[in-house]
């Protein structure tokens, strides 16, 4: 069986192993007339609590190819229009016992989806474990974070697989010959299943797909899902191809379920101030609280987050009269909760008030009368059932109430901005937050920064509370033009701008006009230039207006890049307004210029450095 993708650059095979019974997938890709073999072998199988489905298992048919072809509007993301369109074919088994198994395959002109289906109609049982293993040879460069519950790790670039380890998702790759890029994920997660991640222990080039650590969660909920029949396994994702389709691609959400939410025009991303990088304590403080309410109107941003510690506010007003001065000036609030329960060992209060439907339902009545416009849930600390289950609960009832979500400690995005598009954005990586954690992410961030555009970010909204000017506990070394481009490089549903109120007063004209302007939920999103670790340099587009951001990640070396602009539709002249690194890192450099889709320029970035600039039609 081949089934190929609709512009024929991406093939994905099946084939028996006899020696073992079993079946792979091995996934090729056409690079200029030649094909590259891009994973020679994608193990497939599970085990049921019944019986096994990986081994001896017969081939019955497989079905006649059929296109997907859907389009559908995102609120939010790198990409406003998007589609679904892929070849899919559905291929028959059944195991000695001569119970079914399907396996669903798509070829998307970015990469290539699978997924396994129980046909049969009733049945309920334990998946002991999922086979799905991706042989990498060595020689790959690959960029993996080692697994925890709350996906804040660093990437590390490695040429093989001798450092064995449990790793998180999304993992990039890069073919032996340099032909190919490829980013492996997973998608529409949803209550019949749990979390995985990537696991090369015992055959180091081979990542397996494992359930959850029975210590996750404190060891709370069962490791292994319980499933009802008829059923669907998440899709095993794999974005193919170059760089530019990595970056580009909304394949996670593609796959994913449509859209559960009939009415979303409540639904309003945006970007707002945030109190607690520069104030662990900030949301104690009612004047601390009004300061930033003050910044995030005086700067047009929608939003302002009362982070931990709303409950226990003093300092001239409690919770009430914060939220009466919030509405006064004109911003919106939005609210922060413990997820609770025995799962966290984190017990700031409130706690427990998102834990049942009943305590959902009353507190999110009691949200709606106060005028808040969305909460963010923190300390999650598990993929098991349970608590794919939790998120999914939290969404649906907040929908009820027209009340935004966000997740904070938490999973990497699974395709769920899709399916409900009131998510805004989630944690889910290592941010600037770190900056208050240690020493460490002053001298990673920037090449972690020039990591996450091609990994973290390309699944979905990441909230990593950027463009910092001042410093927190420990210092940045990164410019300023490198956080003013963070402002386009990253994306989320919601934009939490990190820094306190004067490291934002205190800008020039140019940089502060920019951070009024720059949107945060996009139309359209291209890869300019770079390479993971690197540099990196996109371009947005919001309605007929251009943004782009670039940053250099090397730690001593200046770069000058060559700018184009034949993103730009032809014939149309632009006013760009380029704000760059200046002589030094705490200056910027603003240049006005007329450019078309034909111009290029010469942009310097300091070490560690980046710029930011906009494009607007001149009529």
């Amino acid at each position: 069986m081949r089934v190929s993708s609709p512009n024929n650059c991406i093939q994905v095979e099946l084939h028996e192993q006899e020696e073992l019974g079993g079946w792979i997938l091995r996934v090729n890709y056409m690079d200029s007339g030649r094909t590259v073999l891009v994973i020679p072998k994608i193990t497939l199988g599970l085990s049921r609590s019944d019986q096994d489905f990986s081994s001896e298992l017969k081939f019955l048919k497989v079905g006649k190819s059929r296109l997907v072809n859907e389009r559908y509007i995102a609120i939010h993301g790198k990409r406003s229009q998007c589609s679904n369109q892929a070849n899919e074919v559905v291929v028959s088994f059944e195991n000695p016992s001569k119970a079914k198994m399907n396996l669903i395959v798509r070829a998307y002109n970015d990469g290539i989806t699978f997924r396994y289906e129980f046909p049969e109609k009733e049945g309920t049982f334990v998946v002991k474990d999922e086979f799905t293993a991706y042989a990498i040879p060595d020689s790959t460069v690959r960029w993996l974070t080692k697994f925890n519950p709350a996906n804040e790790g660093l990437y590390s670039a490695q040429t093989n697989g001798n450092e064995q380890n449990d790793w998180g998702y999304p993992a990039l790759f890069n073919t032996p010959d340099k032909a190919c890029w490829y980013l492996i994920h997973e998608a529409d997660l949803d209550r019949s299943y749990c979390g995985t991640k990537l696991t090369n222990f015992g055959e180091k080039t081979k990542y397996k797909l494992t359930f959850p650590d029975k210590w996750n969660g404190r060891e709370k909920g069962e490791t292994q899902p319980t499933i009802m029949l008829p059923w669907k396994s998440p899709w095993r994702v794999i974005i193919v191809g170059t760089l530019a389709d990595i970056v580009e691609s909304t394949l996670v959400d593609d796959v994913s379920a449509p859209s559960t939410v009939a009415k979303t025009d409540w639904v309003q991303p945006g970007k707002a101030s945030w109190n607690y990088w520069s104030d662990n304590h900030g949301t104690r403080s009612y004047k601390t609280v009004c300061a930033f309410a003050d910044l995030a109107a005086s700067m047009g941003w929608p939003y302002t987050l009362l982070d931990w510690e709303w409950d226990a506010m003093t300092d001239g007003g409690n919770l009430e009269d914060a939220l009466k001065y919030i509405h006064s000036v004109g911003v919106k609030p939005l609210i922060w909760y413990n997820s609770g329960g025995e799962h966290t060992w984190v017990n700031a209060t409130p706690k427990d008030r998102m834990l049942t439907h009943e305590n959902r339902m009353e507190e999110f009545a009691k949200l709606k009368k106060l005028g808040i416009y969305g909460v963010k849930v923190d300390f999650f600390e598990s993929e098991k059932q349970d608590m794919i289950n939790y998120y999914i609960d939290i969404l649906e009832d907040a929908a009820k109430f027209e009340i935004m979500v966000y997740f904070h400690g938490c999973l990497v995005p699974r395709g769920w901005a899709r399916t409900y598009p009131h998510l805004m954005t989630y944690e889910g990586v290592r941010g600037a937050e770190w900056y208050n954690n240690g020493s460490e992410f002053t001298s990673t961030a920037p090449e972690h920064n020039a990591i996450l555009p091609f990994t973290r970010n390309v699944v979905g909204s990441m909230d990593y509370t950027p463009v910092t000017f001042t410093n927190s506990q420990y210092p940045h070394i990164t410019s300023y033009g490198h956080e003013l481009a963070l402002s386009v490089l990253f994306e989320s549903g919601i934009q939490h701008w990190a820094d306190r109120p004067e490291g934002y007063y205190n800008l020039p004209d140019a940089a502060k006009n920019f951070l009024r302007e720059v949107p945060n939920a996009w139309d359209d999103t291209k890869f300019l230039d770079g390479l993971p670790g690197k540099d990196v340099i996109l371009a947005r587009r919001k309605g007929a207006i251009w943004y782009v951001g670039g940053i250099n990640s090397e730690i001593r070396r200046d770069k000058n890049k060559a700018l184009k602009f034949n993103f730009l539709p032809k014939g149309g002249k632009y006013r760009l307004t380029l704000i760059a690194d200046g002589e030094y890192d705490t200056e910027f450099s603003t240049r006005y210029l007329v450019v078309d889709n034909n111009s290029e320029i010469v942009v310097k970035m300091l070490r560690r450095g980046g710029f930011a600039a906009s494009l607007k039609p001149i009529n």
